[in-house]
């Protein structure tokens, strides 16, 4: 989880995705699908991009949690621990797919595919051996959800953009933090921090959007080859989660820090706090969100 963007924790251009092209034999019966993310744009005005390229009938990329608050539904993944891993992850991308489905079908838009981010540790001076590490911490944040996790844990929230990282560690602005092993590798957090834990604490996704006219002003055949290359497509960004994860964090590690393991009990307490805030998000959501949580603990 990297984490520039106000609501989800974005902060890098996505490896990931590899954009839907033009498949070879339909002419120009299909729109090519733009590779052109919009992970370095704010949130919102990368919501607000990738809609009117959308409408006119091309297609583009979000960050879905960009849009929660327009629908705090689209926040799911965010949840600290409703997913306990990626492959959790894609099982909560399964669950959200109707859901996500019927709010852009409103908005005339159509949904392609949607691909995760790595998952998300704590960065901290010293080893996690308990909460208390970080009670009356100043705990780097950049989202509502992570400033409701600061004060379950007692830390005191701090807004720091991901560009002034390493000068508020190192002026103490900032003692800890929770992001991706690619953000630490990308802000050198091997001159500031001495351990990353990783803990799986939620992993974004973002999602492929395409203009519904578009879809269904073209064969059938057309339709088809652009559902099977979203599909590769979608394949073959989980696997590239998978990779960045692993070797992001090996990076980090090369580098010096120390790669934690948290403590059972301290896993315990971290998912009871996730499933307060899972509580508190259905009880703001509604019945879609009740279903989906009790969806993703029954899986």
């Amino acid at each position: 989880m990297a984490d520039g963007h106000a609501l989800s924790g974005r902060e890098l251009p996505h490896p990931q995705h590899q954009g839907v092209r033009r498949r070879p034999g339909t002419g120009d019966r299909w729109p090519a699908v733009a590779d052109h993310p919009q992970q370095c744009l704010p949130a919102a005005d990368a919501a607000d991009q990738a809609r009117r390229a959308i409408r006119p009938g091309a297609a583009g990329e979000i960050l879905l949690a960009a849009y929660s608050n327009e629908d705090p539904f689209f926040e799911a993944d965010s949840l600290p621990f409703l997913a306990p891993d990626l492959d959790g992850a894609r099982k909560l991308a399964g669950l959200q797919r109707p859901y996500i489905e019927a709010r852009f079908a409103r908005q005339g838009v159509s949904l392609l595919y949607t691909v995760g981010w790595p998952a998300a540790g704590f960065y901290t001076q010293v080893p996690v051996t308990s909460l208390e590490v970080f009670k009356g911490s100043r705990f780097r944040t950049f989202s509502p959800m992570t400033n409701r996790f600061a004060a379950l844990i007692q830390a005191s929230p701090v807004l720091v953009q991901q560009a002034e990282l390493a000068q508020a560690f190192a002026t103490g602005i900032a003692t800890a933090m929770v992001t991706s092993a690619q953000t630490g590798v990308d802000t050198s957090a091997w001159d500031y921090c001495k351990v990353f834990t990783p803990v799986n604490f939620s992993m974004t996704k973002n999602a492929v959007l395409v203009s519904r006219r578009a879809m269904e002003s073209v064969p059938a055949d057309v339709q088809a080859a652009v559902l099977a290359a979203a599909k590769r497509a979608e394949d073959r960004g989980w696997a590239y989660a998978r990779e960045a994860q692993d070797q992001t964090q090996a990076r980090l590690a090369e580098k010096g820090l120390t790669i934690g393991t948290a403590p059972p009990a301290v896993l315990a307490e971290l998912k009871q706090i996730g499933a307060t805030m899972a509580e508190e998000w259905v009880a703001k959501v509604g019945e879609d969100g009740r279903k989906l949580v009790d969806a993703m603990r029954a899986a």
